[in-house]
């Protein structure tokens, strides 16, 4: 420690049933892509009542961004705490998800230790717990070197725009991480990114290419009683016959694509997948003539080293092999980033000794999905801004929404140690 600060002392400051109720306010704020307004408004007004000038910093004024600072007295080095507002499922997606209202999904409630809940699992338990951190360091009267940034963000989860489905409406990124860095006061010479890892380190993060990939049928559509059986599947008239195969060959590609482009680094291991997203062709409507043009909506993930141009080769070459006309569009692409691990030194470090003195040894690397998806430490690397993302709970996509109380206690006290120890250090 540069300075001698008891983290103790600061640390008993942090009252676990407030920690549990804010967690629980903002769990029960229900937050999808695009309606983290109400979020917003709660962090905002709590962090003024607790004495930070926060600030709302928004590309869309209904679903702005928060950022607090408190300052430090001078050439300390500077520390972010980030995580997002926003939820990923809305109450009328059933066309992806089956049980789309469920309670689970919207709203979070306590079971004698443990908090249950989509949201309070991702993100804002994790936000509450950073958020006590700052409140027991202000409180306590200890003086920061360096500045200590509270960060909350809209649009982590991945909403992007394609077709119909266009921006202000549909829209994620822009508006989040990335605006309130380069708008907001956001910058910082280190950011921690609080999301469920198990408190394990991540360095390293995957990046998104999103394909449109569209197979087409013969030119004239056919009326049902004019269809003709047997035909090869690649002759058949209807696009949706024909894209049902060639979903086959993408599915036995993907496999060979996540082996083949496994990334392993300082910051951890990155096996991109690939995911069928959606599907479209023909209108439930009309149903009496075959389909011209089936698309399917392809998620797949990528390495730092990898050109989103070559996966699409890639594709297109599947359809060339399997003798189909058609077309791939590449509609999304962001990189993949790894923090530089010399830059970053200091906050791995500063992260490894908060965790050797409070939850014991060395923190052990975070389960491979959780280093094979995209977070906003992606947005922050890239900015060179060297970011880890290091928090309680583990990641939601593995269908968990259940966080120990003890687990928040433990993040928020970690996140005070190291805000104490990276803060207080000389900016050289």
């Amino acid at each position: 420690m540069a300075t001698k600060v008891d983290p103790q002392k600061v640390m008993e400051r942090i009252d676990v049933d407030d920690l549990v109720k804010v967690a629980l306010d903002l769990g029960n704020i229900d937050s999808p892509t695009g309606s983290e307004g109400p979020v917003a408004d709660y962090v905002h007004d709590w962090l003024r009542r607790e004495g930070f000038d926060a600030r709302k910093v928004g590309l869309y004024p209904d679903r702005p961004n928060v950022v607090a600072i408190l300052p430090g007295t001078s050439h300390g080095r500077s520390l972010c705490f980030n995580s997002h507002m926003d939820t990923t499922i809305h109450k009328d997606e059933w066309w992806t998800t089956r049980m789309a209202a469920d309670p689970i999904l919207h709203s979070a409630w306590r079971e004698g230790d443990t908090l249950v809940g989509n949201g309070v699992c991702n993100d804002k338990g994790p936000m509450a717990t950073w958020l006590f951190a700052a409140k027991a360091i202000k409180d306590s009267g200890v003086k920061l070197k360096g500045d200590l940034v509270l960060m909350a963000v809209v649009g982590e989860i991945g909403v992007e725009p394609v077709d119909e489905f266009q921006p202000p409406a549909y829209i994620a990124k822009e508006p989040g991480t990335r605006y309130a860095i380069t708008h907001g006061g956001g910058v910082a010479d280190y950011a921690l990114v609080a999301e469920g890892t198990d408190f394990g380190l991540v360095g390293v993060e995957a990046g998104k290419a999103f394909f449109k990939i569209t197979v087409f049928g013969d030119d004239l559509p056919i009326y049902t009683p004019y269809i003709t059986r047997p035909t090869p599947v690649e002759k058949n008239p209807s696009a949706i016959v024909r894209m049902g195969a060639f979903i086959q060959r993408i599915e036995a590609w993907a496999y060979e694509y996540e082996q083949k482009n496994r990334y392993e680094c300082a910051g951890g291991l990155i096996v991109p997948k690939v995911n069928f997203g959606a599907i479209r062709g023909g209108v439930p409507y009309k149903i009496t003539k075959t389909v011209q043009q089936c698309a399917i909506y392809l998620d797949v993930r990528i390495t730092p080293a990898q050109e989103p141009l070559d996966v699409r080769e890639e594709l297109r070459q599947l359809m060339r092999e399997a003798g189909m006309a058609g077309e791939v569009e590449l509609y999304v692409y962001r990189p993949a980033f790894e923090m530089d691990a010399k830059k970053g030194a200091p906050l791995r470090d500063a992260i490894t000794r908060a965790h050797r003195a409070l939850v014991g040894g060395e923190p052990k690397p975070a389960p491979l999905g959780t280093s094979s998806m995209w977070r906003d430490i992606n947005v922050f690397n890239e900015m060179r801004i060297p970011s880890i993302t290091y928090g309680p709970g583990v990641s939601v996509g593995g269908g968990i929404f259940r966080m120990k109380i003890e687990n928040l206690l433990i993040g928020s006290k970690l996140y005070t140690q190291i805000a104490l120890d990276l803060c207080n250090q000389e900016r050289k």
